[in-house]
C-alpha cells in the first residue's frame, strides 16, 4: 500500500513537472552571450554614446539592475522588442572608443510639468567620463533630441517635439549649424498674429539626429561587421529612478497635463516600473 502511494506521488510530481516545465522555460528569457559584430540601431530609439572602452564601468555608473552578458544581436533585438524594450537597456561593447547605452527607458527631455531626469544623468556621467552624448529620435511622436557633455561641462542640449522646443541649453554648435537651417522641416507657427504671422517653429528630423551623431561620435544606423570586431556587452533592467515624475505643483493643477510626447513615452516605459 505504501509502495503504491509512493508511486502515485512520484507520478504526480513527474506529471506536474512535465506540464509546468515548458511554461517556466517560456517565462525565462535567455540572452545570447556569443560574441558578434555590431548591429545597427538608431531610429525610434534613445541612446547614450560614452567615450570609453570600459563597458563594465558604464554599467556601474548607470546603476543598472541585474546586468547579464549579451551580444549585439540579442541586445539590440531586446530593446526594440515590444515587451523587453519597456524596461531593458543594452550596454554595448566598445566601438572605436565609444560605448553605447541603448533603450527607450533612458530618461528623456520633457516639459516643465515633469522632473528633469535627463540632465542630472548626463552631469553624473560627465563627472566620470571624458565625453558623454545623448540622442533621441522617435518619429511616431515627432520628437528629437541631442546633448553633449565634455570634461564635465554641458556644452549643448536641445530637444523639440509637437509642443515646440522643450530643451535648449548652451549655444548652437558648429556641427548643428553645418546641418543647414534650410534642411529643417517647418511644422507650425507659434504666437501667430494676423497676416504677419509670428515666430516659426523649425523642427529637426531623424536624419539630422543621425548626421549630428556622425559628426560628434558615430552614426549608429551605419554600424556593421566592419565597424568593430566581435564583442559582448550587457543587457540590464533600467533603474526605477528613471521613471517619469510629475512636479508636485503641476500635479495639483488640472491644467498641467503631459504633452502628447510624454504621454506616449509614459505608456511605453511606465508599465515597467509599476509595482
Amino acid at each position: 500500500m505504501i509502495l503504491a502511494i509512493a508511486v502515485m506521488i512520484a507520478l504526480t510530481i513527474a506529471a506536474a513537472a512535465f506540464f509546468l516545465a515548458p511554461r517556466l522555460t517560456e517565462s525565462r528569457v535567455v540572452f545570447s552571450a556569443d560574441p558578434d559584430a555590431p548591429a545597427a540601431f538608431g531610429y525610434d530609439m534613445a541612446w547614450l554614446a560614452v567615450r570609453t572602452r570600459d563597458t563594465e564601468s558604464v554599467v556601474s555608473a548607470l546603476g543598472l539592475q541585474d546586468p547579464q552578458r549579451c551580444n549585439w544581436n540579442s541586445g539590440i533585438g531586446s530593446v526594440y522588442d515590444g515587451d523587453l524594450g519597456e524596461n531593458h537597456v543594452f550596454v554595448s561593447p566598445p566601438v572605436n572608443g565609444w560605448t553605447f547605452v541603448v533603450g527607450l527607458p533612458l530618461p528623456h527631455p520633457s516639459s516643465s510639468a515633469f522632473v528633469d531626469k535627463c540632465t542630472p544623468l548626463l552631469v553624473a556621467l560627465g563627472g566620470r567620463f571624458v565625453e558623454v552624448q545623448y540622442f533621441f529620435s522617435y518619429l511616431p511622436i515627432d520628437m528629437f533630441a541631442w546633448a553633449r557633455m565634455v570634461d564635465g561641462r554641458l556644452l549643448r542640449a536641445f530637444a523639440a517635439g509637437d509642443e515646440g522646443v522643450i530643451w535648449n541649453k548652451g549655444k548652437t554648435t558648429r556641427e548643428e549649424k553645418a546641418l543647414g537651417l534650410k534642411l529643417f522641416e517647418l511644422r507650425g507657427v507659434r504666437g501667430r498674429k494676423g497676416d504677419a504671422g509670428g515666430e516659426m517653429i523649425l523642427h529637426p528630423t531623424e536624419d539630422h539626429v543621425m548626421r549630428l551623431a556622425l559628426k560628434w561620435s558615430l552614426d549608429p544606423t551605419r554600424l556593421n561587421v566592419t565597424s568593430s570586431g566581435p564583442g559582448v556587452g550587457y543587457i540590464a533592467l533600467a533603474p526605477a529612478a528613471w521613471r517619469p515624475e510629475r512636479l508636485r505643483s503641476a500635479a495639483r493643477s488640472q491644467r498641467a497635463l503631459p504633452p502628447p510626447a510624454v504621454q506616449e513615452l509614459q505608456r511605453q516605459t511606465g508599465r515597467a516600473h509599476r509595482s
